[in-house]
């Protein structure tokens, strides 16, 4: 990617087409290979057909090391590594990685489709001029994807198919223009072309194994002997026919599982797994412009403990406010794990979102590190994931003169309060932030205390007051004093009054608050 990426760069001004490929061969073994540490990889680990002969379909690394090929008999596979790890192949798994692979691609451009049954292709000629160029918008992508623990292979072309063509070839150079995708293609396997079982068959019968000589046939004979479908995936993988894909959209709701490498016996083994999870969760937030509010993480435990009645254990919380960024979410998700005691190993774990609401994007930045900005985390859903939502309360203002009975506590209320009701919260706050207030103290006493004795050992200093506060008449619960602003001998402020409910000008001094 030099030369015709630099062309592609200068040429970002302009919205042609150029459908970027990603296709991943191992992804067999990637889905499960994904939770894995850099410990667990340094094992053998094989994925295997069923039936009764089962073979070997994907090995990572340290297996193919071991001399384990694909197509090898399990059997074989494990007398050359005795301690070999194994799974069984899960095409369901493999179909939703590349459902997540193809949302991390809407990050970019909606003109992204699945191309089954391992790569995704997605047409990002439109949006070069907004992430600045080929290469920075390759790059975004690829360190996405492979965050989520995918390892991609790269194909560039003016068609989808073209660009398939590529990236299982493993030629990762871009192809610029579409005059050039003769000759780009000429010497590739037709193997890697999807052509229908019998055309293939006849067509390796007839000697023609590139798609060069595919392509050098009569049309009008290739037509007849192989079928109209062979001539039109030769023309759109050339670009002499258009090729009408199936965009992909994203669901409507975010849940992703993750199985284990080893069932995990404590919190901390399950950080890596529940990573790749909000990364997922992260991607499909910004693919449909929405924030999430409320997540479940489900931890599923090994099957002879749920067989024994030992159920998932379930930790559930809310955030404040909508938020995608992946930061955010794995400080709120550490804090909540933190508190979580396992029955039982975890053997799978599972994301869930439960509550969304409209988040509007970020805009770039304008200069070279701004997108690095790193995000805080509130404090408030801090303490809300380490010591549970009951814990931890906002105090709300309520129209009332009495200091006692002007505000109130309400539990963890942004996740249930409907969201009118919110609106309607903060507009009066936001009324009452314009009235000037007398000022009042961070720490409210529960019950006054008098402080007779302490004033008689040696005067406070009254620094702002009187102001008379006289209400409750109707409820029986009346009451008449003089609050002042004093400070203690010793520097303190403190918010005191002075009594009057009898009548009396020289009514009892009371401490009601203090001051930070």
């Amino acid at each position: 990617m030099t030369h015709e990426t630099h062309e592609l760069d200068r040429s970002a001004m302009t919205a042609s087409p150029l459908w970027l490929c990603l296709h991943v061969p191992t992804l067999p073994v990637d889905v499960f290979a994904r939770a894995w540490s850099a410990d667990d990889a340094a094992r053998p680990f094989v994925v295997a057909s069923g039936g009764h002969v089962p073979r070997v379909v994907g090995t990572n690394a340290a297996a193919a090391a071991a001399g384990i090929a694909v197509g090898q008999l399990v059997s074989a596979a494990l007398a050359l590594a005795p301690g070999l790890a194994m799974r069984d192949r899960d095409a369901v798994a493999e179909a939703a990685a590349l459902a997540d692979i193809a949302t991390t691609l809407l990050g970019c451009t909606p003109a992204t489709s699945l191309a089954p049954p391992d790569a995704v292709v997605a047409d990002i000629g439109p949006s070069l001029r907004l992430f600045g160029g080929v290469r920075r918008l390759v790059a975004r992508v690829l360190r996405a994807v492979r965050a989520q623990g995918y390892a991609p292979a790269l194909g560039l072309a003016p068609t989808a198919e073209a660009a398939l063509l590529l990236a299982r070839a493993g030629r990762p150079q871009p192809i610029v223009d579409v005059a050039a995708l003769p000759a780009a293609l000429r010497d590739l396997p037709l193997d890697l072309f999807d052509l229908a079982p019998a055309a293939a068959d006849l067509l390796r019968a007839a000697g023609v194994t590139t798609i060069g000589a595919l392509a050098a046939l009569p049309r009008a004979g290739l037509a007849r002997r192989c079928g109209t479908p062979t001539v039109d995936a030769l023309d759109r993988a050339l670009g002499r026919r258009p090729s009408a894909r199936p965009f992909y959209a994203p669901p409507p709701s975010f849940a992703a599982r993750l199985p284990l490498p080893a069932p995990a016996t404590d919190t901390e083994a399950l950080g890596f797994g529940v990573q790749r999870l909000v990364q997922q969760l992260s991607h499909w937030l910004n693919a449909r412009g929405l924030g999430v509010t409320r997540l479940a993480l489900t931890l599923v435990h090994e099957h002879h403990m749920r067989a024994r009645g030992i159920p998932s254990t379930v930790a559930t919380f809310a955030l404040g406010a909508p938020a995608r960024a992946v930061a955010h979410l794995q400080g709120v998700l550490r804090e909540r794990l933190a508190r979580v005691v396992l029955p039982a190993p975890v053997e799978t774990i599972e994301l869930v979102s439960e509550e969304t609401a409209p988040l509007a994007g970020r805009n770039l930045g304008l200069l070279p590190g701004d997108e690095a900005r790193d995000v805080a985390v509130p404090l408030l859903e801090r303490l809300r994931a380490r010591l549970g939502d009951d814990a931890v309360a906002v105090l709300a203002p309520r129209p009332e003169h009495r200091p006692e009975l002007a505000q109130q506590e309400n539990a963890v209320a942004a996740r249930s309060r409907p969201a009118a009701a919110q609106d309607d919260l903060s507009a009066s706050a936001a009324a009452r932030a314009d009235e000037p207030l007398p000022p009042r103290p961070l720490w409210l006493l529960d019950a006054a205390e008098p402080i007779g004795p302490a004033l008689e050992r040696k005067p406070w200093i009254l620094r702002d007051g009187p102001e008379r506060i006289e209400s409750g008449w109707w409820d029986g619960r009346d009451l008449r004093r003089d609050y002042f602003v004093a400070e203690t001998p010793d520097g303190a402020l403190m918010w005191i009054y002075r009594d009057h409910r009898h009548g009396v000008d020289d009514g009892e001094w009371f401490l009601h608050g203090l001051y930070a």
